[in-house]
């Protein structure tokens, strides 16, 4: 009996109208487009306008354009994970929401929340209903409406974030493509230094916490740079390792969108060239969840049937991991 993987066989993504340059970020904090460039890669970000519109409106978006592309009738789907860290609410799940949202009933739907790693978490977690045989169509969603909490007052943290969300459909494969090994890990100390501080059981909300901003992004960012470049490039070189993969059998690096620094230094670790590295953090700056599906999104037309993936991530928490995949399906045809 052949080995069932996990293959994605379809992916969209969807960002919103809005673009948020970095002229227009020097008109709200002591900051410049050279300032910004040279430190992230940055250039502009998307932004979702408009009253009653969250994370889920995101979601339902991609996956809609999503089905529509690979001619899947909702009725199919069996699962949907959504990976997010800025749920439209509590509770219930975003991915209850967006199921709705896109007229599947009967369905099961959670949310995992990881951080920027999310969609490797939510990935991976999806893959094992595939493997296990427990169910033959499973949607994976990351969406971030990330200015939702960005405190615009504070330069450090606004110029980074945007707002955006990418879909992949998975389905069993027998020809050994797909999903092929996956490294997943954490570290709690992490989180005093990439947090958001209010909202939660520990701090709920008050008038206290909304006049300390408390409901805003913070991050102490020279701790969470250091983590991301070394964690990162460490997972990516530990999931080559342990599969006898060089540089050359990489097709692929996919790596979280956060900052161009930490890509660079992943990449080097790897021996990867940039002519295999997918980057797109210039036009849509950090989306969480949604970065590592955005660039598959942009870049489906060059992947070919077999191409080595290496995914990659790093976000709070700590959360890190990385992916091996080989990629089922000719992109162009």
């Amino acid at each position: 009996m052949k080995k069932i993987n996990a293959a994605i066989t379809g992916i969209h993504a969807y960002v919103p109208e809005y673009i948020l340059t970095n002229k227009e970020l020097e008109k709200l904090v002591d900051t410049n487009d050279e300032w910004i460039v040279s430190r992230t890669g940055i250039k502009e970000r998307r932004i979702l306008k408009g009253e009653n519109k969250g994370s889920s409106d995101l979601g339902a978006e991609a996956i809609k354009l999503l089905l529509k592309k690979t001619n899947t009738p909702v009725e199919e789907i069996d699962l949907i994970i959504c990976a997010t860290a800025t749920p439209d609410m509590m509770f219930p799940s975003t991915a209850c929401i967006i199921s709705d949202k896109i007229g599947a009933k009967n369905i099961c739907a959670f949310d995992i929340m990881a951080a920027c790693s999310g969609f490797l978490y939510a990935l991976t977690t999806a893959s094992k209903f595939i493997e296990s045989g427990t169910y033959k169509k499973v949607i994976v969603v990351g969406a971030d409406k990330m200015s939702s909490i960005v405190d615009y007052t504070q330069r450090t943290t606004c110029i980074l974030f945007g707002d955006g969300a990418g879909a992949v459909l998975l389905e069993p494969n027998s020809e050994g493509l797909g999903i092929q090994d996956t490294i997943l890990k954490s570290d709690g100390s992490g989180r005093e230094f990439l947090k958001l501080k209010s909202g939660g059981s520990l701090s709920p909300a008050s008038h206290e916490t909304i006049d300390a901003r408390e409901h805003y992004i913070y991050q102490d960012g020279q701790p969470v740079f250091k983590a991301a470049v070394k964690n990162m490039a460490d997972v990516s070189e530990e999931i080559m390792s342990r599969n006898n993969l060089n540089a050359d059998d990489i097709s692929w690096l996919v790596p979280h969108q956060a900052n161009k620094r930490i890509i660079d230094a992943t990449s080097r670790r790897m021996g990867v060239g940039d002519e295999k590295v997918m980057l797109n953090i210039e036009r849509y700056g950090n989306t969480t969840s949604a970065t590592i599906p955005l660039c598959l999104w942009e870049w489906e037309d060059r992947l070919n049937k077999g191409d080595n993936l290496i995914l990659a991530a790093f976000g709070g928490g700590f959360t890190w991991g990385s992916i091996y995949l080989k990629w089922a399906y000719d992109s162009k045809k």
